[in-house]
């Protein structure tokens, strides 16, 4: 495994030929972060609910307590960043083992079909085998074809029995705030 700040080639190359590279999130690569969330909740009609902020995210992935890694894929001479990848622990009760859920999974629109999607979930795959965790999981709108057909060309498991469920706002506090009556 790469250490934090390090790099790793892929292998793949992009339809340009040019090497791409997955490296660990840096600090330094918050900026471009959020230039990508913006795409991101763009591309999913979702800016009005985007309010992250550099130091915000700076404390969630590098503070004393990490909260969440991102990988990061860039393309080489020159550097060129045109995606990444943001994922953070889970635990499995039934198999007694952590794993990792995938947050993002976000190419720019001119690098997709160049390998780069499955160059970052390649990576953060490896990162679990190293740590010997058991399970990677996501989700992915349901309207989003391609997404879902890159999806089932990896051969990952649709779970139509489960439902995602979100608390936030006044709905969580109104929540939290039983706890504290008691």
């Amino acid at each position: 495994m790469a250490e934090r700040g390090g790099s790793k080639r892929s292998g793949g190359r992009s339809a340009r030929s040019r090497p791409l590279v997955i490296r660990e999130a840096r600090d330094s690569d918050v900026p471009e972060l959020l230039e990508m969330f913006v795409e991101l909740a763009e591309y999913e009609d979702l800016l009005h609910e985007l309010q992250a902020t550099e130091k915000q995210l700076s404390k969630a992935l590098f503070g004393p307590h990490p909260a969440a890694e991102a990988l990061i894929a860039e393309f080489d001479k020159p550097q060129a960043v045109v995606g990444y990848a943001l994922y953070f622990p889970t635990f499995s009760s039934f198999l007694a083992t952590s794993g990792v859920w995938l947050e993002d999974l976000f190419v720019r629109p001119a690098h997709r079909r160049e390998g780069v999607g499955r160059a970052l979930l390649a990576a953060v795959a490896a990162r679990l085998r190293e740590r010997g965790d058991g399970r990677l999981e996501w989700a992915a709108l349901d309207w989003n074809e391609p997404a879902l057909r890159f999806y089932s060309g990896l051969r990952a498991q649709t779970m139509p029995e489960w439902i995602t469920h979100r608390l936030t706002g006044e709905d969580l506090e109104r929540l939290a705030a039983l706890h504290s009556s008691r």
